[in-house]
C-alpha cells in the first residue's frame, strides 16, 4: 500500500506522495490510473516529494497521463506545504528543486504561498516567435519552464475549451505540444482565464499558465502592482520583482489522505 495526500491550489489538484527515502517507483501506467477520476484517486497530476542535494527537496512531477512535467506553479506551492508538514518544520522559506531549476517559496502571514517563478522566456525551440494566428485567434507564446500560448478574447464564456484546446495543444507548430490560455480582461488589474493543460486537458487553474498570462499581458500593460487572475477553481495573484522575475502567490490546500495499492 502507498500512503498519499491530496492537495490542491485553486482547484488544480495533486496526489502528493512522500518519497524522501526513494522507496517508491511509479510507472506511467500507475500514474495514469491513480489520476483517473473514475477508476483511481483522481488528480491533475502526481508529485513525488524526493530528496535534493541542492535544495530542501525535489518536486518530481508527472502529468495525469503519466508524462513528465518540467514545472508547475500550483504544484510548487503544494509541495512546499507538504514538505513542511511531512518534516514538521516551521521555516518560512522553502527552496524546491524542479526540472526547471530551483524555486524559492515564501510562506505568507495570510497562509498563502509566494513562488519566485523566474523570468519568462519568449524565444524557445518549443514554439515559433511572434504572434501566431491559430483557429481564428492571435496567440503569443512564452516559456515558464514549460511552453504556453496565450490569447485575449472578448467573452470567455463563448470559448468551447474542450473543442479548441486540443487543436491548439497538438498544432504542428509546437514540437512538444503546448499549454493554452484564453484570457478576458475585466479591469486594469483583474482578468479571467481558462486553461487547457498539455497532458491533462481542461484544469481549474494552472500556476505556470498564470505566469504565462501575466508575462504576455505585462508586455502590453507593464504592471507596477499585483494583479488578480480568476480561474474556474479560484484566484491567483501575480506581480514582478526588481529582477523582473514573476512572483506567483496563492493558496495551497490539504484535502485528505489515504492509501492505494
Amino acid at each position: 500500500m502507498i500512503t498519499f495526500h491530496k492537495y490542491h491550489g485553486a482547484g488544480n489538484d495533486f496526489i502528493m506522495i512522500n518519497n524522501l527515502d526513494k522507496s517508491i517507483f511509479l510507472t506511467p501506467e500507475d500514474i495514469s490510473l491513480y489520476c483517473d477520476r473514475n477508476f483511481g484517486i483522481g488528480a491533475d497530476g502526481i508529485i513525488l516529494l524526493e530528496p535534493s542535494s541542492t535544495a530542501d527537496c525535489f518536486m518530481n512531477y508527472y502529468n495525469s497521463d503519466g508524462t513528465i512535467a518540467q514545472m508547475c506553479g500550483n504544484g510548487a506551492r503544494c509541495t512546499a506545504k507538504f514538505f513542511l508538514e511531512q518534516t514538521n518544520s516551521d521555516i518560512k522559506e522553502v527552496n524546491i528543486d524542479t526540472r526547471a531549476g530551483i524555486k524559492n517559496i515564501k510562506v505568507n502571514k495570510d497562509e498563502t504561498y509566494s513562488v519566485d517563478m523566474g523570468a519568462p522566456i519568449f524565444e524557445s525551440d518549443d514554439f515559433p516567435s511572434g504572434t501566431l494566428k491559430l483557429e481564428g485567434f492571435d496567440f503569443n507564446c512564452v516559456s515558464m519552464g514549460n511552453p504556453h500560448t496565450v490569447t485575449l478574447v472578448e467573452d470567455l464564456d463563448k470559448i468551447d475549451l474542450k473543442t479548441i484546446g486540443p487543436k491548439i495543444e497538438n498544432n504542428e507548430k509546437f514540437l512538444h505540444k503546448i499549454n493554452v490560455e484564453f484570457v478576458e480582461k475585466i479591469s486594469d488589474d483583474y482578468y479571467k482565464v481558462k486553461v487547457w493543460e498539455r497532458g491533462c486537458g481542461a484544469t481549474l487553474a494552472c500556476g505556470t499558465g498564470a505566469c504565462a498570462v501575466f508575462s504576455v499581458l505585462n508586455k502590453i500593460e507593464n504592471f507596477d502592482k499585483e494583479i488578480t487572475l480568476e480561474f474556474p477553481g479560484g484566484k491567483l495573484y501575480l506581480s514582478k520583482n526588481e529582477q523582473d522575475h514573476i512572483i506567483l502567490r496563492g493558496p495551497a490546500t490539504f484535502v485528505y489522505k489515504g492509501e492505494i495499492i
